[in-house]
């Protein structure tokens, strides 16, 4: 039977392994075993952290919306069930920025979200 060594293989991967690894800090870019699980673990925080930065996003554009509206009267939640009465369908990213960029915009949308709930 032959010996088999997967030579060239196993090189291939490590050198996968170790060109991802560069700039990490003393054995994490140079020992092979070291590597790889410094690897495998900054691929699942890199996986699990990009599910975490929609998240965070979402929450930093309603902390956003949520003190335009209060400086114009009115709750985040009040605002939202207005803007929805009313049919005015912009998404949270787009309400942060026209809050944050175009005070008379946003003020008209509190309007109409008023105008919505008082109906």
């Amino acid at each position: 039977m032959v010996r088999v060594t997967y030579g060239a293989p196993r090189r291939q991967k490590k050198n996968r392994y170790f060109k991802a690894a560069r700039g990490f800090r003393g054995g994490r870019s140079k020992l092979w075993r070291t590597v790889r699980e410094a690897m495998t673990r900054a691929w699942a925080f890199s996986f699990r952290d990009r599910k975490q930065r929609k998240r965070h996003f979402r929450r930093l554009w309603i902390v956003r919306i949520n003190a335009a509206a209060r400086m114009r009267g009115m709750t985040y939640s009040q605002f939202m069930a207005g803007l929805k009465r009313a049919g005015i369908l912009l998404d949270r990213k787009q309400l942060a920025e026209v809050a944050v960029n175009d005070a008379a915009a946003f003020d008209a949308l509190v309007e109409a979200a008023k105008s919505a709930k008082a109906a």
